[in-house]
């Protein structure tokens, strides 16, 4: 069967990551950012009364109130590629997939005990089959990691503003919006990694930023070019540059996909990837509960570290070298 959407794909091999957990995949800076935000007075108050006064049907009713639900005769070809997408990470419960008429191009993940998935007719006319398998992992990524009752809070905070959450007066509320921000775009590339794992294609994952990032046809797009502009977008500049590229993401939900995709590409190069697909990856269930959490708090110092050893040697850099142009200066004015 068919719809405006194409044909059904045929479907290729896939390594089949039986009973993988979340764990698995999950970024570092993403558990870490989820403890911090955990632990901002007033957080778990304002969780419980966002859901308590919508509830899990009011949240399906914003979200799902516009759009078309896909199955086998609605969107076959996405359903299709739902279906593979859960197959192949071992999912036993396909979460309802729904396509919004949106021009801009997303998807989310969002649901309390029963997550759903929506996708953006924008990403739909944009993605190839191939592109699409990546995106639509990515958000069973968020499922399997239970992210999506954070995300949906997040975006209802950003979608009604708080002067329509009278609910929450008496809770200060910009830490938890900022600290919310903050683990959502952590959270990103954790999934973007469940995204690869789903697809087991690296140059379509890859495609995928490319295309969020411009917009525009592959026939007139290079990922060669694309890559190379992430690198440089990390490479580049000193301590002020560190300090604009924080602030630039500061409001936003997501990193900028060019450092998505340096971010993933790192992750490849380190050979966890590889590593999972040849079976080498926490099992859920008593494999995933006796994982040590001093091995997650490890790991996100770790990663923290880095970043802020980073940009403490680019402020130390330039100091000492406003410190050699002074005592260069005095020099000069002393020969004078």
């Amino acid at each position: 069967m068919t719809d405006t959407m194409g044909s059904v794909p045929s479907p290729r091999p896939r390594t089949i990551l039986s009973n993988i957990a979340g764990v698995s995949w999950e970024h570092p800076a993403d558990r870490a950012a989820l403890q911090a935000v955990r632990a901002v007075p007033g957080f778990n108050e304002a969780v419980k009364k966002i859901v308590g006064f919508f509830g899990e049907r009011g949240i399906r009713l914003i979200f799902q109130a516009n759009a078309v639900r896909v199955g086998p005769s609605q969107f076959p070809r996405l359903h299709h590629l739902m279906t593979e997408v859960t197959t192949t990470m071992d999912w036993p419960e396909q979460p309802p997939l729904f396509v919004s008429q949106t021009p801009i191009v997303n998807a989310g993940a969002v649901g309390v005990d029963h997550p759903f998935i929506v996708l953006n007719s924008g990403a739909v006319a944009l993605l190839d089959d191939d592109e699409l398998r990546v995106l639509l992992g990515h958000e069973l990524g968020h499922v399997m990691s239970g992210h999506t009752l954070y995300r949906t809070v997040t975006i209802l905070i950003l979608t009604l503003g708080f002067r329509n959450l009278p609910f929450l007066a008496g809770i200060v509320l910009l830490p938890i919006q900022l600290a919310l921000l903050e683990w959502y775009r952590k959270s990103e590339m954790s999934a973007d990694r469940a995204g690869l794992l789903a697809s087991q294609d690296r140059t379509a994952a890859m495609r995928v930023f490319l295309k969020l990032a411009g917009g525009g046809s592959m026939k007139e797009m290079n990922l060669d070019a694309f890559m190379e502009q992430a690198k440089e977008y990390e490479d580049i500049g000193g301590p002020v540059d560190a300090i604009y590229k924080i602030l630039n993401t500061m409001g936003m939900t997501h990193p900028f996909h060019t450092l998505r995709a340096a971010e993933l590409q790192r992750w490849i190069d380190a050979g966890v990837y590889d590593a999972i697909m040849n079976g080498q990856y926490t099992h859920r269930g008593d494999e995933e509960k006796e994982r040590p959490l001093t091995e997650d708090i490890g790991e996100a110092a770790r990663h923290y570290a880095q970043e802020a050893k980073q940009t403490v040697s680019q402020v130390t850099d330039a100091a000492k070298r406003a410190a050699a142009a002074f005592t260069d200066a005095l020099k000069d004015k002393g020969k004078k």
